[in-house]
């Protein structure tokens, strides 16, 4: 297959939403029937937001949180089927791993759940000691941190 009109961009106002909600239903079974709303505020608060585009059409996403020195962690990363095994996730993540906010952090977090071998390729290993997680309970998200009320 040919990659010469194959691009990848770091301006997150170049996506439509609604192909980014559409790629997630065709290629990522972990993030099928993401709410537009909620993609919105996602990509708003991740930097960087990495994108790959064949002629215009999304065909790839991959972002990243971080504090820019000490922790960074990589959600989403996703290829649309159609252009699967062409090393175009490979150099999503190494485009992650090189932004400015993520290249000078000490560790670099993400969840797999089965593409441990394709992340191993690039340079991740298992850790066995960060297995903890709290989904979160509306009842949670209900207090208020500006509250003057002591919580203890």
């Amino acid at each position: 297959m040919d990659n010469r009109d194959i691009y990848f961009c770091d301006r997150p106002e170049a996506i439509n939403l609604e192909d980014l909600a559409s790629l997630f239903d065709l290629g990522a079974f972990w993030a099928r029937e993401r709410r537009v709303e909620d993609l919105a505020v996602m990509v708003a608060n991740s930097e960087p937001v990495i994108t790959v585009w064949d002629r215009g059409q999304l065909i790839g996403h991959g972002r990243a949180t971080s504090d820019g020195i000490y922790r960074a962690t990589i959600w989403d990363v996703v290829i649309h089927p159609d252009y699967q095994g062409r090393g175009l996730g490979r150099k999503l993540v190494q485009t992650i791993l090189s932004h400015p906010k993520v290249c000078r952090a000490e560790r670099v977090y993400l969840m797999t759940t089965h593409q441990q071998v394709f992340y191993e390729r690039i340079g991740f290993v298992e850790n066995t000691s960060t297995t903890m997680v709290l989904h979160n309970q509306p009842t949670l998200q209900a207090i208020s941190l500006t509250s003057q009320e002591s919580l203890f």
